[in-house]
Order: C-alpha cells, then sequence, then structure tokens
C-alpha cells in the first residue's frame, strides 16, 4: 500500500500573506483552490515537483495562546517547520526584511559537521527552521523502549 506524507493545513490571519511568503522564498505554487459554501476557500500550495503541500485555511478566531518564541514551543505540539538549503546566511540574505529571526544563526559542527541553522517567524508567528549541511546518519542507533 503507496503512503506518501502529503501535506500540512495550517490556519492563518493573513492566508494571502503567507501564500506570498511561502511561494517567494520556498519555491511553493499554487496548485488548487476549494471554494467552501460558506464563501471561504482552502488554498493548496505545492513545493516545487514534490508531492508535499501546505493546506491554508483562513482563521476564524485569534490564538488563545502567545507566538513561539526562539526554535518553538517547548510543550507538546508541533515545534517547527525546516527548509534545506545550501547556505543558510545566503537564504538571509535573499529574504532580507521578510527574514524576522527568533534565534541564530547558530553552527552546530559539534553535531554534524558543517551544519547550520537558523529560526525565524513566518507572517503568522509560526516558527521556520533553515539549515544547511544537515545529513541522515549512516547507521543510526535502532528504536529502543524506554
Amino acid at each position: 500500500m503507496l503512503q506518501i506524507f502529503s501535506q500540512v493545513a495550517i490556519t492563518c490571519k493573513d492566508a494571502i500573506a503567507t501564500e506570498k511568503f511561502y511561494t517567494k522564498h520556498f519555491g511553493f505554487r499554487r496548485a488548487r483552490v476549494a471554494k467552501l459554501p460558506d464563501g471561504q476557500q482552502i488554498v493548496f500550495i505545492k513545493m516545487g515537483d514534490s508531492a508535499f503541500y501546505f493546506e491554508i485555511f483562513q482563521a476564524q478566531e485569534e490564538s488563545p495562546i502567545e507566538p513561539a518564541q526562539n526554535d518553538g514551543y517547548q510543550f507538546p505540539s508541533v515545534r517547527h517547520l525546516a527548509f534545506k538549503v545550501d547556505d543558510v546566511d545566503a537564504k538571509l540574505a535573499e529574504m532580507g526584511d521578510d527574514a524576522k529571526i527568533t534565534l541564530g544563526p547558530l553552527n552546530f559542527d559539534d553535531f554534524i559537521p558543517g551544519w547550520r541553522t537558523v529560526w525565524l517567524a513566518d507572517p503568522d508567528g509560526r516558527i521556520i527552521e533553515i539549515s544547511q549541511g544537515f545529513t541522515d546518519e549512516e547507521n543510526p542507533p535502532p528504536l529502543e523502549d524506554k
């Protein structure tokens, strides 16, 4: 049976600003718009030629919690979304004022040589990690029960 991670649904204060941010800086493109009976719409944006989408919903109420700080929430939730780039500093320069840095950039050479990361907030305050140099471990240890 085929199983593919296909999408993350995000609710946005300003769906148009969020769509523009991800299309401008991360290569997403509009793939589908679903018009709902109540006049709202769901916009699907797709990352390049991959099978990964953001499903964008317009918020209908204010957030009940404060925006995340640094690299994301410390309680059970989605901590942050992450993108790989060739060069963190070049990506930040390309993004200009749209790069609202919340932490870093930091080097993690002690863990993975060449790994460099920065965290920033998207238009809705979601934390986005941008990293370079992260590679898979050749033989990661197996999962163990505690």
